[in-house]
C-alpha cells in the first residue's frame, strides 16, 4: 500500500489541476460571453471616417457609443445613418430623398419644435432666437449648401444636426443629409477608446 502512495498523490494533484483549469477556461467564456452582451445590446465600436467633427473627433478615431434608452438632446455627438435626407416641400410636409447611404458623425444642434436659424454673413447660429456659444467649432458657419431655406422649425421626430468643422461638412444644410429622423440615430458617442493618448469623455 505505502508504494502505491505517490500514484495517488500525482492523480489527486492532476485532478485538481484539472479541475482549476476547467474553472479558468468556464471564467474566460462567461466573460467572453458578457462582453459580447455589452458590445451587442448596449454599447457599439464606431471609427470616426473624414474631418467633418475636426477637432472635437479626427480621422480614425474610435468611438464607444450607446444607443439603448437614447433620447437624443441638443449638443450630443452621435453616429447617423445617413440613408435617406428629409426636408420640408412648400406645404411645410416633410418629403424623403436619397441622403449619403453612409454612416456620419455629427452633433445636433436642434431637436423637433425648436427653430433654427443660421446668418451666414456674421457665421452665428440661432436656436429658438438665441445665439449658441459654439466653443467647440473650428470654423464659423458661413457656408450655405441650399440644402433649405432659413429659419427653419425641426419637424418633430427629426433633428438639425451639424459638423464642428463647418467649411468641410455635410450636414442638415445640405441636400443629401437634410434633417435627421430619430429613428436613424445610432446612439450617442460616449468615449473616444482610440488613440489611447486621446482617451475619454467626447463632448
Amino acid at each position: 500500500m505505502a508504494e502505491q502512495q505517490p500514484e495517488q498523490n500525482r492523480e489527486d494533484v492532476e485532478r485538481s489541476i484539472l479541475g482549476d483549469l476547467l474553472d479558468l477556461i468556464e471564467s474566460i467564456l462567461c466573460s467572453v460571453f458578457l462582453v459580447f452582451l455589452v458590445f451587442t445590446f448596449l454599447f457599439r465600436i464606431a471609427t470616426v471616417e473624414g474631418a467633418s467633427m475636426v477637432p472635437t473627433l479626427v480621422n480614425g478615431d474610435r468611438l464607444i457609443i450607446s444607443e439603448l434608452g437614447y433620447t437624443p438632446q441638443q449638443g450630443d455627438v452621435v453616429i447617423i445613418n445617413a440613408r435617406k435626407s428629409y426636408q420640408l416641400d412648400s406645404a411645410q410636409q416633410v418629403v424623403e430623398s436619397e441622403g449619403l447611404n453612409k454612416l456620419i458623425v455629427k452633433r445636433i444642434i436642434a431637436l423637433g419644435g425648436q427653430k433654427v436659424d443660421i446668418d451666414f454673413n456674421t457665421g452665428t447660429v440661432t436656436v429658438d432666437d438665441q445665439v449658441l456659444q459654439e466653443a467647440y467649432i473650428n470654423t464659423l458657419t458661413t457656408r450655405d449648401e441650399g440644402g433649405m431655406q432659413f429659419p427653419v422649425v425641426v419637424p418633430e421626430g427629426y433633428v438639425f444636426v451639424l459638423g464642428d468643422n463647418r467649411d468641410i461638412s455635410k450636414d442638415s444644410r445640405h441636400p443629401n443629409v437634410g434633417f435627421v429622423s430619430e429613428s436613424e440615430i445610432m446612439g450617442k458617442a460616449l468615449l473616444r477608446v482610440f488613440p489611447l493618448d486621446k482617451f475619454g469623455k467626447v463632448g
